[in-house]
């Protein structure tokens, strides 16, 4: 089975684990189409080339790079001839230009087609995304949706074809593990870990801790147009001496942040064009054994399941009511740390993931050859 993926969010070396993980299929010959690097508004990212065994690693132009709903790659009819892939896996959303580029070269080789898709929202584009969107829909042969509700959103705009839920990425559990914590700092709540943006809440939790008692400090990673607004809230509510900025640090240097945390919290509140899609940083903190707490938005509580604490979106006293019953009781964090790491290993590690797409590929090519 030729397999041809199409994915700009390969250029990021610990998602190409769960490439290495598809290729271990030995009726799999699979090779992963990826830019150069890729642009947007936080920067250039770089390809990086971390776990690129047992699978071809193919750097093509893109065109229109930083341009989410328009970039291209031009020579991906050539890659399609070249290759004859059974399937082609087009790791786009729907309505960018990518997807429906790559969606008209595959019949030309009579190759199969999947897109993948985290859209939560019930959203009309304006025209061309609406035709383009439309056409995908019409035409594609299978679906990859990141969360439950991205399946509604499908279903609502007349995708008749096969979908299943699977998250785009896992973790890798030997590198997001469990470690010792330091003894004597204070009880230390992350949250926050990648773009500070007013729909993640963050002020949800400064009011939260800011009634709360004893020994505590939020830390807080990333970068956005709400750091300044948050510094801000911070000194009116008496606790900037307790809430840190830290700087945004490579992903290879994550699993250490994390395991410094007493607590995650993922506050995220839904707004009229965005609902959080996963919560990937939840999935990481889980892995590395440390409790969760999250608001009722979009995906967050399938993520977390039973294996941390829920509050309604928005409810301080219920957030500050979780973080403090958890500060009192280290016998409940360790329990529900350790039932957050088992969730991850059953659900959402790059293996798993890996074997959930692969039993999608051999449903759509065993449909055809069948």
């Amino acid at each position: 089975m030729r397999v041809v993926m199409i994915s700009k969010a390969c250029v990021v070396g610990q998602y190409q684990k769960k490439l290495e993980e598809l290729a271990k299929h030995p009726d799999i010959e699979l090779t992963v189409v990826v830019p150069p690097f890729w642009r947007d508004e936080r920067g250039v990212y770089p390809l990086e080339r971390v776990h690129t065994n047992g699978y071809t690693l193919l750097v093509a132009p893109m065109r229109f790079n930083g341009q989410f709903h328009l970039h291209y790659y031009p020579t991906v009819p050539k890659i399609f001839q070249d290759i004859q892939p059974h399937l082609v896996h087009l790791d786009e959303e729907p309505y960018n230009f990518a997807t429906l580029h790559a969606l008209r070269a595959a019949p030309r080789v009579r190759a199969k087609t999947l897109f993948f898709t985290w859209q939560n929202l019930l959203r009309r584009y304006p025209p061309p995304f609406s035709w383009m969107e439309a056409y995908v829909l019409r035409h594609s042969d299978y679906a990859i949706a990141g969360n439950a509700e991205a399946v509604q959103v499908l279903r609502a705009k007349n995708y008749r074809g096969g979908v299943q839920v699977i998250p785009q990425f896992g973790v890798d559990p030997d590198v997001f593990t469990p470690r010792a914590k330091a003894n004597g700092q204070p009880f230390r709540i992350g949250a926050g870990v990648g773009r500070l943006v007013e729909e993640k809440g963050v002020d949800v939790l400064f009011h939260a801790v800011a009634g709360l008692e004893g020994d505590w400090e939020v830390r807080l990673i990333g970068s956005g147009p709400a750091k300044a607004q948050l510094e801000t809230l911070a000194r009116e509510l008496g606790i900037a001496a307790r809430v840190h900025f830290d700087a945004p640090r490579p992903s290879l240097e994550m699993p250490a942040y994390y395991t410094q945390l007493d607590l995650f919290v993922m506050p995220s509140r839904t707004r009229r064009h965005w609902k959080e899609q996963f919560g990937r940083a939840l999935v990481e903190a889980m892995a590395c054994a440390v409790p969760v707490v999250g608001s009722d938005c979009g995906e967050i509580p399938n993520v977390i399941g039973d294996a941390g604490l829920i509050f309604r979106e928005e409810d301080i006293n219920a957030l500050r009511s979780h973080i403090a019953a958890l500060r009192d009781d280290p016998g409940r964090r360790t329990e529900l740390g350790e039932h957050g790491r088992a969730r991850v290993l059953a659900r959402f590690t790059h293996a798993r993931v890996a074997e959930e797409t692969y039993a999608v590929y051999r449903k759509i090519v065993d449909k055809v050859t069948g």
